[in-house]
């Protein structure tokens, strides 16, 4: 059980934002050219939609925790399907888990292989998954404390590059609003999904909550939180870059570029390198610690401290096996991986919380 494995606790702020990076950390890179590209002019408005599946799966998460208290997903599945395909079937959830945190990897690291071009893109890789796999190793409370000191600093900085570009920003680039109707933000919506419907991933810290009052409240805030970065992001891409913004992989380091103050606050490719690493360990800490406790919780160890240092290994080497380069690795965002991805993500938590609500009816009846 997960309160026997992780003895730590956290708040329900705590835990907000944690979802907060885990789900938004790289979305602020890679969402405004994707959105870019299917809603052009109307990017702004996919976010808003897509957060729509983000509050389901924290709802779903939170159903399935109040009927089996003091469990993961990983192990409310093995009740709700038996032991055999609750094992089958968490073990695609948790392949989907590793190959989303390799993506992830791999993201910074071709991020920070911008600026540290000589650097071999492995050695970036494996230096994040170390530092990360010290903060797992310390636990839950550790990753918390981590995501609550740095989230001022991050959200500061968001702000002032936000105040410093305003005098480049050309609010006409959205115009005309919806001049093809809803579909192409509805389209554009389908793909950044992808993120939202990580939400579900917080079914792993629903039993550390000290007080699980406000736990379903403070994770609606955190995908609200989410989506307003993600409609921010978009909006100051747009309002500066206009319809070019999907031409570049990272449009939000590009506008960051741009800022230059009285001469004198310029060039800040540096500091915004140096923020998003910090984004970075936050957002992969709680991956790594999500993916050791299910794969612990998978394997019916009594503890998942073991399996972080191998489990670091194998993430590496996904990240390397997953795209030859970077431009690979976005395209496959937008193709074959969408699919899995609702299926793994929506279809089976729905399809869980449905048959746990038969087996309850059932059971309540006195059928089983």
């Amino acid at each position: 059980m997960a309160y026997l494995i992780e003895k730590g606790k956290i708040s329900t702020f705590q835990m907000g934002v944690i979802m907060y990076f885990m789900v938004g950390g790289t979305s602020t890179l890679l969402v405004p050219s994707i959105a870019a590209k299917y809603a052009g002019q109307d990017m702004w408005l996919s976010p808003v939609w897509s957060s729509l599946i983000g509050c389901l799966n924290v709802f779903i998460a939170w159903q399935l925790y109040k009927i089996y208290p003091k469990t993961t997903m990983i192990e409310s599945s093995k009740i709700i399907l038996g032991r055999i395909l609750g094992f089958v079937f968490n073990f695609f959830f948790l392949f989907r888990l590793i190959y989303d945190m390799s993506i992830i990897v791999r993201e910074y690291g071709e991020f920070i292989h911008v600026f540290l071009s000589k650097t071999p893109l492995y050695i970036l890789m494996g230096s994040l998954i170390l530092v990360c796999s010290f903060a797992v190793l310390g636990g839950i409370e550790v990753i918390a404390r981590c995501t609550q000191f740095f989230l001022p600093i991050v959200i500061l900085f968001f702000f002032l590059m936000i105040i410093f570009i305003i005098p480049d920003l050309k609010p006409e680039n959205m115009l005309p609003v919806m001049e093809n109707g809803l579909k192409p933000s509805l389209k554009s919506a389908l793909f950044i999904n992808e993120w939202f419907v990580e939400f579900i991933y917080i079914a792993f810290l629903f039993p550390l909550l000290k007080n699980k009052k406000r736990a379903l409240s403070w994770g609606s805030i955190s995908v609200l939180t989410v989506m307003v970065t993600m409609v921010m992001a978009n909006f100051v891409c747009l309002f500066l870059l206009g319809d070019i913004t999907e031409k570049y992989n990272f449009p939000v380091y590009t506008v960051a570029s741009y800022i230059s103050v009285a001469d004198f606050v310029e060039h800040l490719d540096g500091i915004v390198m140096a923020i998003w690493i910090l984004v970075g360990f936050c957002q992969l800490a709680m991956w790594f610690y999500a993916l050791s406790l299910g794969v612990s919780q998978w394997l019916n160890l009594s503890e998942y401290r073991p399996v972080v240092l191998p489990l670091g290994l194998l993430i590496i080497l996904f990240s390397i096996w997953i795209a030859p380069n970077f431009e690979s690795l976005v395209a496959s965002l937008n193709t074959a991986f969408v699919p899995y991805t609702y299926v793994i993500m929506s279809f089976y938590p729905i399809l869980l919380l449905c048959i746990a609500y038969v087996r309850k009816w059932a059971t309540q009846n006195k059928i089983i």
